[in-house]
């Protein structure tokens, strides 16, 4: 995380946000459970971009291009869009295993989707016709378990995507309002290892006919090529690699697009001379360093000076996404939605006192003035506790008399931890119908209050009227 080259940094993050509180009772408050705050808000540590909080469809999706006419629900679209402004990242390992075919004939889910939007605005009306909707989510179980099955022997067919293909998933991209980054294959090589541009050439023709906005990517975890497909890259050739990408950017109407890389796994060991030799051969091309690693929360991202985090995925095959195959918002889904709504841009240092510093664990930005009930000058404080007690965190003293509104998530029903939906300061969130998310609503604490924090929760605590001068 050291190799900060670029003026921007992308982390790609794969897991949960971290976990959900099983609501156990409070007993009588002692000093043991007040935890004291600390805040340093004279100045911000970093500025993250507006998109902090991003997420990726997995290139999985499009091995069988049926299933990519999922992204034509009018409700995960729904869904989307309440987290924008983000990227939507298309990679993941099936990246390099897909070649873009602009012959290919459309699958009749496909035709079925684009024949229902004639005469039609597509974003307004975004029809996934409900027979195709049904066979396809039968079947998606056993999608999944090919895929599953082709991750855990690291045994990976490959496949093509046509132009219906493109233009589903950058409809849904468009229509959420999220910027598209594309990743494209790095495993299609001449004979002498140099990457051949040919594919990618042809998707940039196609794309650019259709005026897509898109940023681009080149290849995901080039350190495992050769686990994957027998092939070995080194830095160097990578970064020539990416050399030859930027030229056929800039020979297009993309000349103004973003380039994002090199996307290598968790940085230590080898990976990380991969890492330094791309950098130093083709680092000038690109517009920000790209890695993976693994979190359990977004606070310690933001005060490391991480530009973007890209939550692995939205929706599709694995363990981590935030959607289900019903389209049904999961737990996490809550808690972005939660954090794109109150945090701000602004990151400020906040630490606990005494020995709880290790299991509460706080974090602190300015608050989000889009949100319409708060105004520039207020704090958005989110907490962590992994004790399996409630703990009660008490404000700075300059603080201690602001008026707060709490943000508490817990498990909805009798299956605690494990449950698949959460409530929102005691109150069920479920979608409306298909096009309405519903109210976030708000706690407003008495002024000198202590913010409590049940066992193994995560909540947000808006502190309003903070007058903070760094956020205004």
């Amino acid at each position: 995380m050291l190799l900060r080259s670029k003026p921007g940094l992308l982390l790609l993050l794969l897991g949960p946000l971290g976990p959900l509180s099983q609501g156990a009772l409070a007993g009588p408050r002692q000093a043991k459970d007040i935890v004291e705050l600390d805040f340093y808000t004279e100045r911000p540590l970093h500025l993250v971009s507006p998109a902090f909080l991003s997420f990726t469809i997995d290139a999985n999706l499009a091995t069988d291009p049926r299933f990519l006419t999922f992204l034509g629900s009018p409700k995960l679209r729904t869904l989307a869009r309440g987290l924008s402004p983000a990227y939507l990242r298309f990679g993941g390992t099936k990246t390099d295993f897909l070649t873009f075919d602009p012959k290919k004939e459309p699958t009749f889910e496909e035709r079925s989707y684009w024949q229902s939007q004639v005469n039609q605005d597509i974003c307004k009306s975004g029809l996934l016709l409900s027979d195709v909707k049904k066979r396809l989510q039968l079947e998606w179980p056993f999608q999944e378990q090919l895929l599953l099955r082709e991750q855990y022997q690291k045994k990976f067919k490959s496949s093509t995507y046509s132009k219906s293909s493109v233009d589903m998933l950058y409809s849904f991209a468009n229509c959420s309002g999220l910027n598209l980054i594309f990743g494209l294959n790095a495993l299609l090589r001449t004979a002498d290892l140099q990457w051949n541009s040919s594919n990618a050439q042809l998707l940039l023709d196609y794309c650019s006919s259709k005026s897509y906005n898109i940023s681009w990517e080149l290849g995901n975890e080039p350190n495992s090529f050769w686990k994957k497909a027998g092939i070995y890259i080194d830095g160097l050739q990578l970064g020539e690699d990416f050399i030859e990408l930027h030229k056929l950017l800039v020979n297009s109407t993309y000349k103004n697009a973003k380039l994002y890389g090199p996307d290598v796994g968790q940085p230590r060991g080898k990976t990380v001379k991969m890492l330094r030799s791309f950098l130093k051969a083709g680092g000038e091309v690109i517009n920000s360093v790209t890695w993976h690693q693994w979190l359990d929360k977004l606070g310690l991202s933001a005060q490391m000076g991480i530009e973007v985090v890209m939550r692995q995925v939205l929706f599709g095959a694995g363990d981590y996404h935030l959607v289900d195959e019903n389209f049904e918002p999961l737990p996490d889904y809550w808690l972005s939605l939660l954090f794109k709504k109150l945090v701000g841009t602004s990151v400020f240092m906040a630490s606990v006192k005494g020995p709880d510093r290790s299991k509460v664990r706080v974090y602190l930005h300015c608050t989000n003035t889009n949100h319409p009930r708060y105004k520039e000058g207020d704090l958005t404080l989110y907490a962590l506790n992994l004790y399996n007690v409630t703990k009660r965190l008490q404000l700075p003293y300059n603080l201690f008399n602001k008026q707060v509104d709490k943000y508490l998530v817990k498990p909805s029903g009798p299956d605690g931890l494990l449950s698949k939906t959460v409530e929102l300061n005691g109150q069920t969130l479920k979608m409306l119908d298909e096009q309405t998310l519903p109210a976030l609503t708000e706690k407003p604490l008495r002024p000198g209050s202590s913010l409590g924090l049940p066992p193994f929760s995560y909540g947000f605590f808006v502190i309003r009227n903070a007058k903070v001068a760094a956020c205004l």
